[in-house]
């Protein structure tokens, strides 16, 4: 039977999978793939969906495609991870999540031909990979995550603290309900996974989860989920080798401003809150008030901005040329895709240490600041 920690982890994933619908990302199920064997990528086993790689096929319990392309690339596949524990991630997640992806990305084959017709050219894609922590993430596991280019989303922020209850407390009941069964009546996780997916993702298949012990609470989450229309998350892709999840109590006022104004300046700052990693707050240079951002950055990358023994120019320069000088994000409406981009201004990029004043007077904002 699956662990009370494993099924928060399980059940968190497709909250997320959820939430990263706005960020354009659809999740993906075998009958997307339409191939026929042996050009299939795409399967379900008994653990669920699988997909291939050059040297084996792997689980992939949360994967989801982009819908719009990036110019000159592939069409983008999100492997999302999500662990819900006390302690932070160790580096052989991390190592085992960069084996996965990278082993899928080798798995290339240009041309299919079906009996003597002629071959065509196969679809490819690009996979990237995602870990979501409620705890943070250790000092190697960052280091080996920034040097392969898998993404690190911190989730212990203030921000969350309303995710975290839900899915902390739709696990717990979901236990105690799969304990009280007799062992051959326990739902699997792929069921438990399935039901949900209904209602959040309106992904219905065949019903794998019939004791209304076990599926009142998970109705309870999808509907405790979608009635806080403003919980959310969205993702940031800056110049750099990872993505940013940025989070907020009132996403649509974000949004709101954001469609009036698609390109403008922010300027950051540090948050004095305690956390496995720094809280970083984005606001709108020009109107502070208008909305409030915020995402955990690595220590790893933070300390190279902030404690590296080069002259504040060249920090700010450094900032404003590769990583930070731009995010580019994505808000689906529908079947219409709004580009959004976040520009640093460098006269604004302002070095920080926990005990430095903050960037801008709070006595400026017509609102307290969120965080």
């Amino acid at each position: 039977m699956v662990s009370e920690r494993a099924l928060r982890g399980y059940l968190l994933e497709e909250v997320l999978a959820w939430l990263l619908r706005s960020s354009g990302y659809e999740v993906l199920t075998a009958q997307d793939d339409g191939e026929r064997p042996p050009w299939k990528t795409l399967e379900v086993r008994n653990h669920g969906l699988v997909v291939r790689g050059r040297g084996a096929w792997h689980q992939a319990d949360t994967l989801g495609q982009f819908r719009y392309v990036p110019p000159f690339s592939l069409p983008v596949r999100l492997f999302v991870e999500a662990k819900f524990t006390r302690t932070r991630v160790r580096l052989s997640t991390v190592r085992n999540g960069h084996g996965v992806v990278h082993d899928v990305n080798e798995n290339v084959m240009t041309t299919v031909t079906r009996h003597s017709g002629p071959r065509r050219p196969r679809t490819r894609y690009r996979y990237s990979y995602a870990i979501f922590s409620t705890s943070g993430f250790s000092q190697d596991a960052q280091e080996f995550a920034l040097a392969h280019q898998i993404s690190l989303v911190d989730l212990s922020m203030p921000d969350f603290a309303r995710l975290r209850t839900l899915v902390r407390t739709a696990a717990k009941d979901v236990h105690t309900a799969m304990q009280a069964l007799p062992a051959a009546s326990r739902p699997t996780v792929h069921g438990l996974r399935t039901h949900l997916r209904g209602p959040l993702l309106d992904l219905w298949g065949q019903p794998a989860v019939t004791d209304p012990s076990v599926t009142a609470p998970l109705d309870v989450l999808a509907e405790s989920l979608r009635s806080r229309s403003t919980l959310g998350l969205i993702l940031a892709f800056p110049a750099a080798p990872f993505v940013l999840g940025l989070a907020s109590d009132d996403l649509y006022g974000f949004v709101s401003y954001a469609r009036r104004h698609p390109t403008h300046s922010v300027r950051l700052r540090r948050l004095r809150q305690p956390g496995p990693h720094p809280v970083w707050e984005i606001r709108s240079q020009d109107d502070p008030a208008a909305y409030a951002l915020t995402f955990g950055l690595p220590e790893q990358v933070e300390a190279w901005i902030l404690d590296q023994e080069t002259s504040t120019s060249a920090r700010t320069r450094w900032v404003k040329e590769s990583m930070l000088s731009a995010m580019t994000l994505y808000w689906m409406d529908s079947d219409h895709a709004h580009t959004f981009q976040l520009r640093y201004a460098a006269a604004e990029i302002i070095e920080q240490r926990a005990d430095d004043p903050a960037p801008w007077h709070l006595s400026d904002l017509s609102e307290p600041p969120i965080g």
